[in-house]
Parts: C-alpha cells; structure tokens; sequence
C-alpha cells in the first residue's frame, strides 16, 4: 500500500487538490467511513492531518476507533465547499502509530490534546480521487456539458494484490501517469 507521501510524490497535483479541499477550513475536515464488525459502514466527522510523513488521523475511543483497530479498512471523504459541489475522495487502510517520536510530532502538527484519549493512525492510500464541478457546480471551460472533472490515482501495488480497481465502475486506464494511469480523464 501507497503511503500519503508515496502518493504525493508519484501525482503532486493531485495530492495538492485534495489536501486543499481537506484543509480548506483551516485544520483538516472530512468524513472518515470505517467498516462496524457487522460489515456495514459507519461514517462520522474526523480532522485528518497531513504532514511531509503521511496522512494521519487521532481517534477517540469510540465505536469508529474499535473499527480501524479490528478492521483498518476506511474512506475519507472531504467536507462540501461552500463555493462549489468539488469533493476529494481517499480509501485504503489505517494503521496504529506506536512509534512515540513520531506520535509527538505528528501531535504537535495537529495541535492534539494530551489530555484526550486518542490514538494515532496512519492511512495508507489505495485510491484517491478528486472531482471538480467549477463555480457554483458549473464545469470548467473546454470540459463536456454537464461532465464533472475526474481524477483517480490507483496504487498499482493495490490493485494488483486486490484484483480490482478499487472504485466501482473504474477501470484503470493503462497509459499515461508515472504508474500506467491516466489521472487526467473525465467521468465517464
């Protein structure tokens, strides 16, 4: 699995894209889907931090925490702008933090309070996706009608080990980006 910054560093345009939406209120905002022990999805608010060293994110102890510690697979998802229907999208898996220096640094970034019950996971990147709408919804000049900009970054590593593409009704296009995939297309 792709950390944050292997992402980062294979499509910086698109990482800079979603980080912007992440932390267009300042501190990271989104919405963290984890997989309840049932199987069914459980969704809740989370500030993601994003760092040099990866994407991270503390957890109270709370039902979504028991989630990534039993499961680890997640989604996270961006908070809508104001000014546009614009929308990142990251999936892959979380993993517990345990090293205490970069637990410190990491809680120095995202101003974590000591005093609070928290756990630092890592999320490892399958899929990232970024789609653009423009103003107030509208597409950007020289896009079709009505088509929403689409950019998706698979890890290759991801998909070969998993068999499949990792967002239903995509496939991976086998040319252009630095691993095979074309992170410029349209919705199709």
């Amino acid at each position: 699995m792709a950390s944050w910054s292997d992402f980062a560093a294979d499509e910086p345009r698109l990482a800079d894209g979603i980080r912007l939406l992440l932390q267009q209120y300042g501190p990271g905002f989104g919405y963290l889907a984890t997989v309840r022990a049932d199987g069914g999805p459980r969704v809740h608010p989370v500030c993601p931090v994003i760092t040099d060293e990866g994407l991270f994110c503390f957890v109270v102890a709370s039902p979504k925490r028991r989630d990534l510690e039993r499961d680890g697979r997640y989604a996270l998802h961006s908070f809508p702008p104001e000014e546009s229907d614009d929308e990142a999208y990251l999936a892959g898996r979380a993993h517990p933090v345990t090293d205490p220096g970069q637990v410190a640094r990491i809680a120095r970034a995202g101003r974590a309070a000591s005093q609070v019950d928290w756990r630092l996971f890592e999320f490892d990147v399958d899929v990232a996706m970024l789609t653009r709408r423009g103003q107030g919804g509208h597409v950007q000049p020289g896009e079709g009608p009505g088509r929403p900009a689409v950019q998706v970054w698979l890890d290759p590593g991801a998909a070969h080990r998993n068999g499949a593409a990792g967002v239903p009704g995509q496939q991976p296009a086998r040319r252009g980006g630095r691993h095979g995939f074309d992170t410029r297309r349209t919705a199709a």
